[in-house]
């Protein structure tokens, strides 16, 4: 256990094993994210209902909606692809702002409610809710359909453009530790010699609570993730067989007056290269390419020296898992664009765009190794050390 400190101004506290970040100065204000939320998810609704943008070919002109996007994959034969398009783009983005501007504006106004349970919804939510990434996919498309189409952006997209700049601005006034301290704990039992921390809002407790509900979130206690080298072991595995027909299946395919053209995920980074494009280029092929990859290898090696209770490179190896948590969602890139791109440009014998059985594997690993460091419990590598907090691996 490690106490904290009063934090100064600009001042943060961080473990003393790892170096993770515990707590910054708390800021005791909801005023600003709330006001920041609640302009954002306002800003949702004009997104869905006015198109994103307007694409002209040769005469010939088609508008693009966030709503087509998932449409135009479902009625191609990828109903579970339109499905993870309208999830992540759509319904948990509405879904989070939602809650996020419940528990605020409680907390500003003193409402009651389940408010910890709530918020923790609030941070599970929050990987798989990807405004962000698909406004970068909708860079990407429109990037890619520039070359071949004059394009308008539409009022929706500067919408989606204004939703998702006012909620990354809110989380940058969000102070977690603010909204946990500001609720209240209940039916909470002396803590004793054994104690039981929280994964979800950090509170102690005593160790005789485990398998029961934390007072202040409602999440189940475990002193250690249920199965989580068995799960995350079986996880990895099915994302490397995936990984190869991600890569080397065609994900889209284009038919331009007669021609086809399938493109691979990689081919698709050489062609925006080919456009003089290279920061997009550098973006996508990092996302899509070397992030997968990366978090399964790094998960992989996790596994082993989890296995082999081996105390090497702890700090390390815990400061790769929180780099691939926190950006493993941005592999979403490329689905996100091929989604906008069988939306926007369908000019039938001109310009049309489908999607190739490459994006469904590809999907798959994003989300499977998503899942995989969800389930993974880092506790389980720092079993091998043991000892006080103070001392460094």
């Amino acid at each position: 256990m490690q106490v904290l400190p009063t934090l100064g101004r600009r001042q943060a506290a961080v473990c003393r094993r790892c170096d993770a970040m515990l707590a910054g100065p708390a800021t005791g204000r909801v005023e600003a994210p709330l006001g920041l939320a609640l302009a954002a998810l306002l800003l949702l609704p004009p997104t869905i209902i006015w198109p994103l943008m307007t694409v002209s070919s040769l005469g010939a002109q088609r508008e693009s909606w966030l709503e087509t996007c998932v449409t135009a994959l479902w009625t191609e034969g990828f109903p579970s692809l339109a499905t993870l398009v309208g999830v992540f783009s759509v319904a948990l983005p509405c879904l989070y702002l939602g809650l996020l501007v419940w528990v605020l504006a409680a907390l500003r106004f003193d409402f009651a409610g389940p408010l910890g349970r709530l918020f923790r919804w609030v941070k599970y939510l929050r990987p798989w809710m990807m405004i962000e990434v698909y406004l970068v996919g909708c860079f990407v498309a429109y990037s890619r359909i520039k070359v071949v189409a004059s394009i308008d952006i539409g009022v929706g997209g500067w919408c989606l453009l204004a939703a998702c700049l006012l909620f990354l601005f809110a989380l940058t006034q969000l102070d977690e530790r603010t909204v946990w301290e500001a609720l209240p704990v209940k039916d909470q039992a002396k803590v004793g010699p054994q104690t039981l921390a929280c994964t979800v809002c950090d509170l102690v407790v005593s160790g005789t609570r485990e398998g029961r509900a934390c007072p202040r979130c409602a999440a189940t206690l475990h002193l250690r993730k249920p199965d989580a080298f068995k799960r995350t072991a079986a996880l990895v595995v099915a994302g490397f067989l995936l990984y190869i027909p991600a890569n080397v299946l065609p994900v889209l395919t284009t038919v331009r007056l007669g021609r086809e053209d399938e493109n691979t995920i990689l081919s698709g980074v050489r062609e925006l290269v080919e456009n003089h494009l290279w920061p997009l280029a550098i973006i996508v092929f990092a996302a899509s390419i070397i992030l997968p990859l990366l978090k399964l290898c790094g998960l992989t090696w996790m596994l082993l020296a989890t296995y082999r209770r081996s105390s090497r490179l702890l700090v390390g190896r815990t400061r790769l898992f929180r780099m691939i948590d926190l950006v493993g969602r941005w592999s979403n890139i490329d689905v996100f664009t091929v989604s906008v791109l069988i939306a926007a440009l369908r000019f039938g014998t001109l310009t049309e765009v489908h999607a190739g059985n490459g994006l469904v594997a590809f999907a798959a690993v994003v989300v499977i190794t998503m899942l995989a460091t969800s389930v993974f419990d880092t506790r389980l590598m720092w079993d091998a050390r043991g000892g006080a907090p103070g001392e460094r691996a």
